[in-house]
């Protein structure tokens, strides 16, 4: 018996109820505002001839408060050894973005609407081939066409508050890190210790869920405070078994089961372009979910469950501290195009209800380095978790083997630049004890997975 992760029971109570009021009262959800920006992100309709009729429109709807975006995620990868068996799957992530300006609509100021849907496609590497915690890639999902998030937003006091309501992702704006941004696999996004702890993986791609936040500071600030609370299992209180099956289209919009409570304080220095010293920023955070989860090892008498066949004992409640640094070291060019920066997250939980209990991340970027190649990143991250020992226990009272004990990758990538808009993606992994330690089709652990493959990412 391999023991995944745990799952929150769900309850729909008097006792859940008293829960949301709870957490409504000490964590509102929070987020940077998404107001129109007249310029916008890079597009390749503005450097295709053939194109230039799309990048007029774009520009005459943005002009009267509309925001329209197109972006295209295909990633190829294989595993030519290792993980459960060899194999190569194609994951590909089409996605519509549509913001809306409230104040050039309708006057209200501060107002803003979001709405993103993704039509996903794919194999999925990790699920058929390498079966390891931290996905191969960050696309990889059921395939569906689903909606993702959709929010109203109003800020107040001159954009120093900001509240946010409808269905969100935490993962848009909680754990993240600038430089980890940059990596192709799953868990330097939405870390694998979220993932694999919280009910269905959390409120986190490709799974958002209805939800509030408050944001306290302006994007400008040096200090922001988030504070979010969101429906505890993206799947809903029936989300039996596969969780993207139970909420296939993301429309379930369950407010069913226990509340999740996220916040994390932060703090950025030498953000201006003509800032004399290095830029970073660090995260502090923290998570509470308020349901019942599954000890992992003991039943309701404190006695071991593979000794006795009793249903394990229930624990009120999960929790997660976390933070987050990105540093700039390194910086060539006045404006910050020649860097270089790290990145580290570090995160733990109890171990009695998590399979991951310890996780640490961190990486090197080199950015417009390469002579002739000025928009050019270059970067190495390493990853960590943990297996926490009450999941250790329990297979060792079973007698399971082998018996989970960590799982690490190490990720070398480089991002080209094609044209703005437009980048291609070499990517290399070596992934270490996959799922932690779990066995291949012989019954062996798996052997540690080399997995090589490239990313395209368009932007229209």
């Amino acid at each position: 018996m391999t023991i995944t992760k745990p799952t929150e029971v769900s309850r729909v109570s008097s006792a859940s109820a008293k829960a949301w009021r709870a957490a409504a009262l000490t964590a509102l959800v929070a987020f940077p505002g998404a107001a129109l920006a007249d310029d916008g992100p890079p597009s390749i309709a503005d450097n295709i001839p053939q194109l230039a009729s799309v990048a007029a429109f774009k520009k005459q709807l943005a002009e009267k408060g509309i925001g329209v975006s197109v972006n295209y995620i295909g990633d190829v990868f294989g595993n030519p050894s290792g993980g459960q068996k060899q194999g190569a799957a194609y994951d590909g992530r089409l996605e519509l973005a549509i913001d809306a300006d409230m104040e050039k609509l309708f006057g209200i100021q501060g107002g803003a609407v979001h709405a993103n849907g993704y039509w996903i496609t794919g194999g999925g590497l990790t699920t058929n081939y390498v079966g390891s915690l931290m996905p191969v890639t960050n696309t990889e999902a059921m395939v569906t066409v689903r909606l993702f998030e959709l929010w109203y937003e109003q800020k107040f006091f001159n954009d120093k508050v900001g509240l946010r309501f409808g269905q969100l992702a935490a993962d848009s704006e909680f754990l993240i890190s600038k430089y980890g941004s940059l990596f192709v696999n799953g868990t330097f996004g939405w870390a694998a210790f979220t993932a694999a702890n919280l009910p269905a993986g959390g409120p986190a791609y490709p799974l958002a869920t209805p939800g509030a936040r408050l944001k306290l500071g302006g994007d400008s600030d040096p200090f922001t405070v988030l504070m979010a609370v969101f429906n505890g299992d993206p799947a809903g209180k029936n989300g039996v078994g596969n969780a993207q099956k139970c909420n296939a289209y993301g429309t379930t919009f369950a407010l069913d089961t226990s509340p999740l409570a996220m916040q994390e304080i932060q703090y950025r220095y030498n953000q201006a372009k003509d800032a004399q010293g290095l830029a970073g920023s660090i995260k502090l955070g923290s998570y509470q979910h308020f349901g019942h989860f599954d000890d992992l090892r003991y039943d309701a008498n404190g006695l071991p469950i593979a000794l006795t066949g009793n249903d394990p004992g229930q624990l009120r409640g999960n929790w997660g501290i976390y933070g987050v640094w990105d540093q700039q070291i390194l910086k060539l060019a006045a404006d910050g195009s020649k860097s270089v920066g790290f990145f580290v997250r570090a995160m733990g939980s109890p171990e009695d209800r998590n399979l991951i209990n310890f996780y640490i991340d961190g990486g090197l970027n080199f950015a417009g380095l390469v002579p002739n190649r000025p928009d050019d990143v270059f970067g190495v991250a390493g990853a960590y978790g943990k297996i926490s020992n009450a999941v250790r226990g329990a297979q060792y009272d079973a007698g399971v083997y082998p018996v989970q004990n960590y799982e690490a990758v190490i990720e070398v990538t480089y991002q080209a630049a094609l044209m703005p808009g437009w980048t291609i993606q070499p990517d290399l992994q070596y992934i270490f004890h996959p799922g932690g330690n779990i066995a291949d089709a012989s019954g062996l652990p798996a052997k540690d997975a080399v997995v090589l493959g490239v990313r395209t990412s368009m932007a229209f």
